[in-house]
């Protein structure tokens, strides 16, 4: 399952709680809206994408090349 920026901050709650949860302002959330979220704050929202998507979206999915450095646990 492949959602786009937008998809992802709304299924977490939308840019009130994704702000929140990255401890960022909400227009720097509103803007990745459309400008894309950095990687190193999609890691940091990885784990609840997967639990909030019921596992249609990964950590492996979505870091494939380096998920183990990130989550030893998922290897």
């Amino acid at each position: 399952m492949k959602l786009n920026d937008d998809q992802i901050i709304s299924l977490l709650g939308g840019v009130t709680q994704v702000a929140k949860m990255c401890e960022v302002s909400l227009p720097a959330v509103s803007q990745w809206k459309s400008g894309g979220i950095p990687k190193d704050k999609l890691m940091f929202l990885a784990a609840e994408l997967e639990k909030r998507s019921h596992g249609l979206i990964t950590r492996k999915g979505l870091f494939p090349k380096n998920y183990q450095l990130i989550w030893p646990e998922l290897r």
